[in-house]
């Protein structure tokens, strides 16, 4: 079996066994913050593989979609969910501002080497801070969701 797909294992493997780790008084939340970047996540990312910026040439189901399967619709998710699960809201805005940039960096940086070094991603009309912006803006978007998704909720317990 070809590295590829020992990585594409080890993704759903990893992203799976995050899920465990979710409290159960966040499950909601993940859910919800699952979902909705799953939503973003599949049209930014047809777009971007049909405008020619980025190629995935291995990918689970691949005859159905040119997009990445495993990082579109179920890493990149679970990740989302771990990050609004454990949002510093109590925290410094400079803390917060910490999050943000530690998340996605962390989340460039894998692509990046996986880029460089396997056929999972290649770059046609792409950079590595275009991955870093968009990961910053779809956190963002993502957790603005979550706040008033579950806004009324918090205001009831008040």
């Amino acid at each position: 079996m070809r590295m590829e797909w020992w990585i594409i294992i080890s993704v759903y493997v990893v992203a799976t066994g995050i899920l465990f780790f979710i409290p159960k008084n966040k499950i909601r939340l993940s859910i919800v913050a699952f979902l909705f970047k799953q939503l973003i996540t599949f049209l930014i990312g047809l777009v971007v593989v049909e405008l020619g910026l980025i190629e995935y040439p291995v990918r689970c189901f691949a005859s159905v979609s040119r997009t990445s399967f495993s990082y579109e619709y179920y890493a990149f998710p679970v990740v989302c969910a771990a990050f609004n699960v454990w949002y510093p809201t109590n925290r410094s805005l400079l803390y917060r501002m910490g999050y943000y940039v530690g998340y996605c960096s962390v989340l460039t940086v894998i692509e990046v080497i996986i880029e460089k070094h396997t056929q999972l991603i290649k770059y046609i009309h792409w950079e590595w801070y275009i991955t870093w912006i968009s990961l910053c803006i779809s956190f963002f978007i993502v957790h603005v969701f979550c706040l008033w998704f579950f806004a009324k909720e918090r205001v009831s317990y008040m």
